[in-house]
């Protein structure tokens, strides 16, 4: 990697100064993703002060650690809350300047060893919440300037960004707060309609990794197929309403008790669907159409093709795999070259042709995730 001290450059003059604050700041306040709110601020941070790379470090309490996502060339990282220099103003709500890393006991020259990367001058600054709290820090690295030192004008200007967008991250930080939280409700329901038909929890987790892996391949996002994920594992909630003598029947059901069964998509959807939520939103639409097939001849409305919402047609994929793959109360796992078998029969019949080639695609991947959440039996 370069030395950074080669590419000199000029103090940012005041009215470019002023036309960055205002610029970032306009996009930090309209943006609510946390991660794309995060490296907003360290662009705006490394422009405003000229340092070559920015990090924005929030305090997980629970954890005692310090964790981004955001950091310019460096993917994500996670250290104790009393690590490093960044640790040192988490600890004491005090900004730092440091002009020779390695001259300062506080600096971890670990962090360079690993990374390849040498760290000169530091800036870190606390950034707060509304009730004056520390929930994290602002860490810029080499001054990208002649005298390759930032100064108490940096320290400043720095601050004053962090304020005006402190109150955007606090409302994002909370927002993520709760997503998460609704995720960890939404994988614990489905396991709840999994366990009753004596299913292992780690079924919902496959199918929630099968889905992510092949809404990628598929083309989304990867914010709509982290949706997928997190919605996916409510596809069989509607299962906590049917009989265990149904669940769990060794043999085969009469038409009676089949049509019974048909109805926890229907169940589900009925829990799911007055939610305003997007996660429960996207999980009523899985809960009734991963049923659905594609010449129309799936349950409970018959729908057909593109008819059917992606979400439902690619968790009918993950699903039926998964099922197959793996012992139920009333059968035992198929070996592998028999489902892969039945997916090339049933491309374009239960499911969507091009789900079926990324599935094939994907294989390796979805193999990978077989083995490493596999229950305490071998399928192969």
């Amino acid at each position: 990697m370069g030395d950074p001290l080669l590419a000199v450059r000029e103090e940012v003059k005041p009215e470019t100064m002023l036309k960055i604050i205002f610029d970032y700041i306009a996009k930090i306040t309209a943006e609510k993703r946390l991660s794309h709110i995060l490296m907003l601020m360290a662009d705006m941070g490394r422009e405003m002060i000229l340092a070559d790379r920015c990090t924005l470090w929030l305090l997980d309490e629970e954890r005692q650690e310090l964790r981004t996502t955001v950091a310019h060339d460096v993917s994500e990282l996670r250290i104790p809350v009393d690590s490093g220099v960044v640790g040192h103003t988490i600890r004491t709500g005090q900004a730092v300047i440091i002009d020779d890393a390695y001259q300062d006991d506080r600096f971890n020259v670990m962090v360079d060893r690993t990374t390849g990367y040498r760290t000169r001058s530091i800036l870190v600054i606390p950034i707060r919440d509304n009730e004056d709290r520390v929930m994290g820090a602002f860490q810029a690295i080499n001054k990208m300037t002649a005298k390759g030192k930032f100064t108490q004008q940096d320290l400043e200007h720095l601050t004053l960004a962090a304020y005006y967008s402190g109150k955007s991250l606090e409302s994002a930080m909370l927002a993520h707060e709760i997503e998460e939280t609704q995720k960890e409700i939404i994988f614990a329901m489905g396991e709840v309609g999994e366990t009753r038909s004596k299913e292992t929890g780690n079924h919902v987790k496959r199918v929630a990794e099968y889905s992510k892996i092949l809404a990628l391949r598929f083309g989304l996002s990867e914010e709509e197929a982290e949706l997928i994920k997190t919605a996916s594992p409510m596809h069989d909630i509607g299962k906590v309403a049917i009989p265990d003598s149904i669940l769990n029947k060794p043999g085969k059901l009469t038409p009676d008790e089949y049509e019974l069964m048909k109805t926890h998509t229907t169940i589900g959807y009925q829990l799911l669907k007055n939610s305003k939520r997007r996660i429960l939103k996207a999980a009523a639409t899985i809960a009734i159409e991963h049923h659905e097939k594609w010449n129309g001849t799936g349950y409970p409305n018959g729908l057909q093709g593109e008819a059917i919402h992606l979400y439902g047609r690619i968790t009918a994929v993950a699903d039926v795999f998964d099922a197959l793959a793996s012992d139920r109360p009333y059968k035992k796992a198929w070996e592998l070259a028999r489902i892969l078998d039945l997916f090339r029969e049933e491309r374009g019949q239960h499911f969507d042709p091009q789900l079926v080639d990324v599935f094939f695609e994907s294989l390796d991947e979805i193999l990978e995730i077989r083995s490493q959440y596999g229950d305490n039996f071998d399928i192969w």
